[in-house]
């Protein structure tokens, strides 16, 4: 319950932020112009950040157009869809270029056949030396027509292929958007939804084990208020980052929401699920943190880990929910430990909060 009353504080702050950048501007206080503020006030989208600096820099403030288009870049529900219909759109377009430019081919091609056959019929009531020659000369003057032909065809469709290709780039990017934290550069919440829902499916379906870690950063609201919101960005690049380096193949490391981070294990035994938790925890630990802007030492940065397996009948909603529990049962016995559910500390409930066992940021 704490840990959900220290969200609602967190969150209120940035609320708080959002309204007093609206007042301070003197901006309608209309849902648009909260969700760009409170989408800066949180920081988890330094591209919109940056945006917005830059155009305060400039001008001073953000007119109506400027608060249009950085809510159309970084925050419009549609702005995913919109870059897939301008690729669509680009890629019908050019198929349609390339089909004309074979008509074309085929056209002249065709022409070439007559004018064969028209050479053919010469040939045979051809008399003389110079009624040969003047038919030959007609001969190699289309062979050349059709050599330009087939030339200009070949650069416009090594033209196209490489244009498809630019496309098929730009596809693969906006579909990488779509599905990676813009902070982080983990697995979003959409694609870690989606990925668990298959990795449940599929352990179902192969009889294989399936383990889930989900974590949350200790102390990150007092960290927050103590060093600001970039220092708390650079808290979280840093646990993602241990995640990053302590999970491989399958495995899909995800930034589930605010401070917390999930794990998804295909083919994982729990003894192997605390293992991978609890290299995560310690790398964590094992890195000092610094204040970028004064090069100030800011201590090391702890995590809690819960740990759960699949168990025959689970959903994705059953199975979050019981790492969750160990998770919390993990931040009330001292933080910076792995809990997993067979585990008495998640039996205990209420018990009053243990020593940590390794030390933490205050």
């Amino acid at each position: 319950m704490t840990e959900r009353v220290d969200e609602h504080e967190r969150t209120m702050a940035f609320a708080e932020i959002a309204l007093s950048q609206i007042k301070a501007l003197h901006q309608p206080a209309i849902p648009r112009n909260y969700e760009v503020w409170y989408s800066y006030a949180t920081g988890y989208n330094p591209s919109l950040n940056q945006t917005i600096n830059e155009t305060l820099a400039r001008s001073g403030n953000l007119s109506d157009e400027d608060l249009e288009a950085v809510y159309t870049a970084y925050l419009s529900p549609t702005r995913l869809s919109d870059k897939l219909d301008k690729v669509g759109s680009r890629v019908m377009d050019e198929i349609e270029q390339v089909m004309a430019r074979v008509n074309s081919a085929v056209g002249s091609a065709g022409s070439f056949t007559s004018n064969l056959a028209d050479v053919t019929d010469k040939l045979g009531s051809a008399k003389g030396g110079e009624g040969l020659r003047a038919i030959v000369e007609s001969l190699v003057q289309t062979a050349q027509e059709m050599k330009k032909t087939n030339n200009a065809l070949e650069q416009s469709l090594s033209a196209s292929k490489q244009e498809i290709t630019q496309l098929q780039e730009n596809l693969e990017v906006v579909r990488t958007e779509s599905l990676t934290d813009p902070l982080t550069g983990l697995s979003n919440r959409k694609f870690f939804d989606d990925t668990l829902a298959k990795a449940i499916s599929d352990a179902n379906e192969r009889s294989e084990p399936l383990s889930l870690v989900m974590t949350d950063v200790d102390h990150f609201k007092s960290f927050n208020d103590t060093w600001g919101h970039l220092t708390g960005d650079q808290v979280l690049r840093l646990v993602a980052m241990s995640m990053r380096q302590n999970v491989k193949g399958q495995d899909i490391a995800a930034r589930y929401g605010g401070e917390e981070f999930a794990v998804v294990l295909p083919n994982t035994v729990l003894r192997s699920a605390l293992t991978v938790a609890d290299h995560i925890r310690r790398a964590v630990m094992s890195k000092e943190l610094m204040k970028r802007s004064t090069g100030q030492n800011l201590g090391r940065v702890t995590i809690s880990l819960g740990v759960a397996t699949l168990r025959k009948g689970d959903t994705v909603q059953s199975l979050i929910a019981r790492s969750d529990a160990c998770l919390y049962a993990a931040k009330r016995n001292g933080r910076n430990r792995v809990i997993c559910e067979t585990d008495p500390e998640l039996a205990l409930g209420g018990a009053p909060p243990a020593p940590a066992a390794e030390p933490k940021v205050a």
